[in-house]
C-alpha cells in the first residue's frame, strides 16, 4: 500500500478538530471568567500561554489545537480548490517531464467528499483531451495521471502504434527524432504533434515493438486514458477503465521542476498544461 496524504491529513483534520472543540467547551469558558475582572489593556498583554494556564488548559491541547487553522485551511484548499502533485514517471513526455510540480483543479469535475471521492455537486464534465489525474484502479492508494482519450460510448482501438476512436484514424504531424537523452530515459523517440479530435498536443513514439495493441468500448460510467508516451505508459490499454468516481481533477498548471532531492529546483517548465 503506498503512502496516502489525502488520508492522513484527513485524520490531522479530524484530530485537530476536535481538540479545538474540546478546548471551546472546557476551558474556553474558564479562560473568559479568569480575565473578566482585567481590565481590555491587561488582558491584551497577557501571554496567550500565560491565558490558558490560568484556565488549566493542558499542554497537549494548547499545542495541537494551535494547528487547527492551517490544518483546516490546507485540508480545504487542496480537497476541493487545487491540489499539487509531483510527476515520478515518464509516461507523459513530452507534455509533463519527470519531477514536474502541477496543479489540479479539484472542482472541474465536481465538488467531491474527500478520501472517499464521492460526487456531491455536479460541475462539469471530463473532456477529450483532458491531463486528467485519477485513482489507480487497480490499487486506489495510488494516484495516476494520463491523457483522457476515450468517453463512455467511444470505441478506442489501437494497432500499429496508431489510435483511431469511433472509426476516425487520428491524426498525427511528424516534429522531429530524438536522440537518446536522460529526459527520454536514454532511447531515441520520435515526437509528433497529435490531433485529438480538435485537441493538439505532442506525443512521443519509440522504434521499439511493443506489444501495446487491442480495440475497447468503453462503458458508462468509465473513462479510456493513455499516456503521451504511448510506448512507455502502464495506461488503460493494460489495465483497463477508470471509473468516473475515482476522477480527482484536471491538470493545469507546471509550477515548479525539480528532478532531484540535491538539485536546485528551477521554472524552466512552467506553463499552462496542454
Amino acid at each position: 500500500m503506498a503512502f496516502d496524504f489525502e488520508i492522513i491529513l484527513a485524520a490531522a483534520f479530524v484530530l485537530t478538530a476536535v481538540v479545538w472543540v474540546y478546548d471551546r467547551v472546557a476551558f474556553y469558558p474558564k479562560r473568559v471568567a479568569a480575565l473578566n475582572d482585567l481590565s481590555p489593556e491587561a488582558c491584551s498583554a497577557i501571554p496567550k500561554e500565560v491565558k490558558d494556564s490560568m484556565a488549566g488548559t493542558p499542554k497537549w491541547v494548547t499545542e495541537i489545537k494551535s494547528y487547527f487553522v492551517i490544518v483546516a485551511v490546507i485540508f480545504g484548499l487542496r480537497s476541493f480548490v487545487v491540489e499539487p502533485f509531483q510527476i515520478p514517471s515518464g509516461s507523459m513526455l513530452p507534455t509533463l517531464e519527470v519531477g514536474d510540480f502541477i496543479l489540479v483543479n479539484k472542482f472541474d469535475y465536481g465538488i467531491r467528499l474527500p478520501v472517499t471521492n464521492t460526487q456531491l455537486i455536479a460541475t462539469t464534465e471530463p473532456k477529450r483531451g483532458d491531463v486528467i489525474v485519477f485513482k489507480y484502479p487497480k490499487d486506489p492508494s495510488v494516484n495516476y495521471i494520463k491523457r483522457l482519450i476515450g468517453l463512455p460510448g467511444d470505441t478506442i482501438s489501437y494497432h500499429d502504434k496508431r489510435l483511431t476512436i469511433n472509426g476516425k484514424l487520428i491524426g498525427e504531424e511528424f516534429q522531429a527524432d530524438l536522440p537518446p537523452s536522460e529526459k527520454n530515459q536514454g532511447i531515441p523517440v520520435t515526437q509528433f504533434k497529435e490531433d485529438l479530435l480538435g485537441v493538439e498536443h505532442e506525443i512521443y513514439k519509440t522504434m521499439r515493438a511493443i506489444n501495446l495493441k487491442g480495440d475497447w468500448v468503453v462503458p458508462e460510467g468509465h473513462y479510456f486514458a493513455v499516456g503521451d508516451n504511448r510506448d512507455n505508459s502502464s495506461d488503460s490499454r493494460v489495465w483497463g477503465f477508470v471509473p468516473e468516481e475515482y476522477m480527482k481533477g484536471r491538470a493545469f498548471y507546471i509550477w515548479m521542476h525539480w528532478n532531484k532531492f540535491l538539485s536546485v529546483p528551477n521554472f524552466k517548465n512552467n506553463g499552462s498544461i496542454e
